[in-house]
């Protein structure tokens, strides 16, 4: 996987062949904060300065700086799927939250 994580941030790397540099962004933010490296040990501190740079004039500026994720997760699904993941959670003896919680976990270690 293509990505870097620090301080509750996630990044996306990709390398720029034209430029022979790794590239970087944060996601999940619509705030744009990028940075870039020719190893990957630049690439990491470029990253890391980022998001601290990010931070400090989040606090300098008085407007808060965004968080990744809430952690609140809206779907909208059939109600036939509705009833099986009720139905699975209850069996399972957890809260649809507490079950779907961990079957998304699961789903997205890569």
């Amino acid at each position: 996987m293509n990505m870097m994580k620090y301080k509750g941030y996630v990044a996306r790397i990709e390398y720029d062949e034209e430029d022979r540099i790794f590239v970087g962004r944060l996601a999940g933010i619509d705030d744009i904060v990028s940075f870039h490296g020719t190893t990957v040990d630049e690439l990491e501190a470029a990253f890391h300065e980022s998001v601290d740079h990010y931070l400090e004039v989040s606090v300098r500026t008085g407007r808060p700086a965004q968080k990744p994720y809430s952690g609140n997760l809206m779907l909208r699904i059939s109600p036939d799927i509705h009833a099986a993941v009720a139905t699975a959670s209850q069996v399972r003896g957890k809260s649809i939250n507490q079950w779907v919680a961990e079957v998304l976990d699961k789903a997205a270690k890569i």
